[in-house]
């Protein structure tokens, strides 16, 4: 595949449905080159052209649909900045604007109009700063789209566990994630629908569906992360609506997505083949629930796929194949904390669950828990990122010798993934480590707190733990000492550890990343500056 030419491929018959707030607007993509090519003579006469870098905050609009493929043409690479994550001011988000653009010394910013108030003003004075529709151009030029080994995007990462890191991507790199996503979810090209609201500012979103359906000429319905959040029920509807035969999002918004499906709701009928599932941990739970309600409606029993990868390797690294069913295993939970993998029966009291995340996708390679134990996920993939934009200490410390260190634990069965959680998220109390996400994963399952709300950090100082659980709970409790209690219960039979204290904060207060992952680290700052206001703290002796 030749990634810009399938881009503005003449001969596409595919077509994009996007939301525009009020309902869909249908375009082929044809249609959509077309005004991309105007764009990009609006961009050249403004400075962009090969070797230049142009910052873009990337919404799920028609704008920046046009706009990202108008600055490939332009000759320029396009930098995605995060969007604002949950819970971060106006004020912060102004400074890590400045932050990240200083480092990439970008020739322009362009913006949603709407976010141009965001953008602080001793950046727009240094920068210029262009809303979309200034770019709506009618001229022609002679596009000069970057090279297969010049950069092409440079794609940040989440920030869910640290500052905002630029993967530098090359066009060949991108070529190559594309081939891999159609192999995971057995893509007909030409033949298929992809249906999403996932931020194109993630990678799952701009990789995984908007580039992914537009080069293999798919329709693609895209919808939005608000539209989502407001009517988690969209999802389905709108696959049901347009026939999608492939999606992908987080295993927390399918377990929304099937919760908000009211009887006169229901989808009317769903061809849906392949669901990649990642970004965060798969809950066996919501998958199997969610497979139970949607099966009268067409939902086969192997369209979710459990997958891994991260923004480092462009997208994917692993995954289930598409033909084949979800598998989860049960381990020895204390077992895996000390590094060992012993798997034993479902109903063993101290059984830790895992889901598969699948086997290495083509060209990729994973090393992980050698010798039956449990060590530090490294990835080679010939999608592998070329480091960091501009930051050559992180880089060196995270790329080495054409392999990725991950920071994320886990292991291999029957060549398979399984993966355990971040090496930074491991808690260490009372000399014994303890995996964060597993006391986080029980908390989740609580009727009373809101899925994907649970976050435990240890708040500790001088050497001595302190763990402290944060939750926004389901609809509005009158006693939130039970809660308490049950999360305490299930912290010391999950991880045998003490929580010193529950704060139960209002719906929203808890940092996500645009993708819906809590941000620990912000969650510990935060909690540190006094700046969790909870509804509700109770504390255990």
């Amino acid at each position: 595949m030749e990634f810009f030419h399938a881009l503005t491929n003449g001969a596409s018959h595919g077509v994009l449905h996007e939301w525009t707030g009020e309902g869909f607007e249908h375009t082929p993509w044809r249609d959509v080159v077309r005004d991309a090519h105007g764009m990009a003579a609006e961009l050249r006469a403004l400075g962009v052209g090969p070797g230049t870098r142009v910052a873009a905050i990337l919404t799920n609009t028609p704008d920046t649909v046009r706009g990202l493929l108008a600055v490939w043409l332009a000759g320029g690479a396009v930098a995605s900045l995060p969007l604002p994550t949950r819970g971060q001011s106006q004020e912060a988000y102004g400074e890590q604007l400045v932050a990240l653009s200083a480092r990439l010394d970008p020739t322009l910013l362009l913006v949603d109009d709407w976010l141009t108030a965001m953008v602080p003003a001793e950046l727009g004075k240094e920068l210029p700063v262009h809303g979309w529709s200034a770019l709506r151009g009618g001229g022609r030029i002679e596009p000069s789209p970057p090279g297969r080994d010049d950069l092409a995007f440079i794609q940040y990462s989440s920030g869910s566990t640290s500052t905002p890191k630029g993967c530098a991507l090359t066009t060949r790199a991108i070529e190559q994630q594309l081939q891999i996503i159609l192999h995971l979810t057995g893509g007909r090209p030409g033949a298929d629908t992809v249906a999403s609201w996932l931020p194109l500012s993630h990678d799952m979103g701009m990789f995984g569906c908007l580039l992914y359906s537009w080069a293999y000429d798919f329709d693609f319905v895209l919808s939005s992360p608000d539209r989502f959040g407001m009517a988690p029920r969209t999802w389905f509807r709108d696959m049901s609506e347009y026939g999608a035969t492939m999606t992908a999002g987080t295993s927390t918004a399918v377990y929304l997505a099937a919760r908000a499906q009211g009887r006169g709701a229901l989808p009317k009928e769903l061809k849906l083949r392949a669901a990649v599932i990642g970004a965060e941990r798969v809950d066996w739970d919501t998958l199997a629930a969610a497979t139970e309600k949607f099966r009268p409606f067409g939902l086969s029993d192997t369209a979710f796929q459990p997958a891994y990868g991260m923004a480092e390797a462009t997208l994917a690294v692993t995954g289930k194949p598409w033909a084949q069913a979800p598998r989860a295993l049960a381990f020895d939970g204390p077992a895996l904390v000390e590094g060992s993998v012993i798997e034993v029966a479902p109903d063993h009291p101290k059984a830790a669950r895992l889901v598969s995340n699948g086997v290495m996708l083509p060209g990729v390679s994973v090393r992980a828990g050698s010798g039956g134990g449990i060590s530090e996920i490294l990835v080679s993939s010939p999608s592998l990122a070329g480091g960091y934009y501009a930051d050559p200490v992180r880089t060196a410390a995270r790329f080495q010798d054409g392999w990725l260190r991950t920071g994320d634990l886990g292991f291999v069965r029957d060549d398979e993934l399984y993966v355990l959680g971040r090496a930074d998220d491991m808690l260490s109390v009372g000399g014994r480590k303890v995996y964060a996400s597993e006391i986080e994963s029980a908390v989740d399952s609580l009727k009373n707190v809101r899925k994907g709300c649970a976050v435990v950090v240890d708040a500790g100082d001088s050497g001595m733990s302190r763990l402290v659980l944060m939750v926004e709970p389901q609809g509005n409790p009158k006693d939130f000492q039970p809660i308490a209690e049950e999360a305490a219960s299930l912290a010391l039979e999950k991880a045998g550890v003490a929580l010193a204290e529950c704060l139960f904060l209002a719906r929203g207060v808890l940092p996500k990343t645009p993708s819906g992952k809590i941000q620990r680290f912000r969650c510990r700052a935060l909690l540190d500056e006094g700046r969790l206001v909870p509804v509700a703290r109770v504390t255990f002796a």
